[in-house]
């Protein structure tokens, strides 16, 4: 597998666009994906019980392993508690992208993001797709165009491709993502949109799917809250011509890696977006009895909001630390605890088999005034790990927040 200079539309038979048309005041928010022929679809959902209305209208196409032609994302407008009229309007904007087409209405897509409860702009979006559609190209600076178009506070936008060689067959695969606050595990609080050329079984492109973002967009945290429009969406229209992938093999495999490895990236990319953040904390637990175990404890320390404030404080609070997994649920033997942080100013043991250890008050100052924070747990319980992804929380995530509503 090696990077290459791309996103969405890198993978062949796939074109995009992303504009403005005024949902929002100034920023890009709509995009539009489109594969030349029929794609399998998977998907992975937020747990909220409030779901918005793109959220069930998706689910229910990738579980029913319907084919797909095209994505349509709005910006600005979440379609998230807006009632019978939300779950129609949501349909007629399915409609509108496949009326342009020539499909139907089920083999689109749709996802918004933005505020809660607000009536759909029903003039705008349709009249928004009907001028973005003629602007669908696979070029570079299209995908660029669409990644723009669905973020919300987002500060820069997250895409990226990979190629990799399948059977003899060169296989390529890129995507989108947003996501910046509404951040928390079950699944974070992101759009993902991944497209690929490989050609592989709806099962195990579900399951490709499910099991990479339980490693990432399900380890991360900003602020504890799940949002009610999270997905992420894979589309294979298997142009790139390899022999199917219906067995979890080598090429299965290979597969696997490589959309772990972007939707790893996409995952550290929207902590370090996070709103309001100055530190991003990356923890890496090893020495755990269970991998759930592993994962409890991890997300315990970045889901923690008086560790996220010691980092903020740049304290070397490890009491916190320590008191955030013992609540979590997740069993740990706290005698035989080893917590060390670092940075690119270096590392400082806080905490070795259960005891507390002297250390460098102002060396642990400096390693804590870097952006990039790594705290490491070790426990000798087992032999699972984990790692999980979390920011700092200070003042300018109030204030984000507070003028969320008047400043979209």
């Amino acid at each position: 597998m090696r990077v290459i200079d791309g996103g969405i539309t890198a993978p062949e038979g796939f074109k995009a666009a992303g504009r403005h048309i005024g949902i929002k005041k100034v920023k890009k928010d709509m995009a539009l994906l489109t594969s030349d022929v029929p794609a399998k679809a998977a998907g992975v959902y937020t747990q909220n019980l409030v779901k918005a209305a793109p959220v069930l209208w998706n689910s229910a196409i990738t579980k029913k392993g319907t084919p797909v032609r095209g994505l349509v994302c709005i910006s600005g407008n979440a379609n998230a508690c807006t009632g019978e009229q939300g779950i129609k309007d949501n349909e007629l904007m399915a409609q509108a992208m496949a009326w342009l087409m020539g499909v139907k209405k089920e083999e689109i897509l749709t996802a918004a993001t933005g505020i809660i409860g607000l009536a759909m702009p029903m003039e705008k979006i349709l009249k928004g797709i009907e001028e973005t559609y003629p602007e669908l190209s696979s070029r570079r600076d299209s995908a660029k165009n669409a990644a723009g178009g669905i973020i919300t506070t987002d500060t820069f936008i997250k895409e990226m491709a990979v190629e990799l060689n399948i059977g003899g067959k060169v296989v390529k695969i890129g995507g989108m993502a947003k996501g910046s606050g509404m951040i928390h595990p079950n699944m974070a609080t992101v759009l993902s949109f991944i497209t690929t050329d490989i050609n592989i079984s709806q099962e195990l492109l579900q399951k490709a799917m499910r099991d990479t973002v339980h490693e990432t967009y399900n380890m991360i945290s900003v602020d504890g809250a799940t949002s009610t429009n999270d997905m992420a969406l894979i589309m294979a229209n298997g142009m790139a011509e390899n022999e199917e992938i219906t067995e979890e093999n080598e090429f299965y495999d290979a597969f696997a890696r490589a959309l772990l490895f972007i939707h790893e990236k996409f995952a550290r990319d929207i902590i370090h977006d996070g709103e309001g953040a100055s530190k991003f904390i990356q923890v890496d637990l090893a020495g755990a009895r269970t991998v759930e175990d592993a994962r409890i404890l991890a997300k315990s320390i970045v889901t923690n909001d008086l560790v996220k404030t010691a980092m903020y404080g740049e304290d070397a609070n490890w009491g916190r630390i320590a008191a955030a997994m013992g609540a979590s649920g997740g069993y740990f033997e706290p005698s035989r605890l080893k917590v060390e942080i670092s940075s690119e100013k270096g590392k400082i043991l806080l905490m070795d088999n259960g005891n507390p250890v002297e250390f460098d008050e102002n060396l642990a100052s400096d390693i804590l005034s870097q952006s990039d924070i790594y705290i490491s747990i070790v426990l000798g319980d087992g032999t699972a790990k984990a790692r999980s992804y979390g920011c700092d929380l200070g003042h300018e995530y109030i204030r984000i927040n507070g003028e969320y509503r008047s400043h979209s």
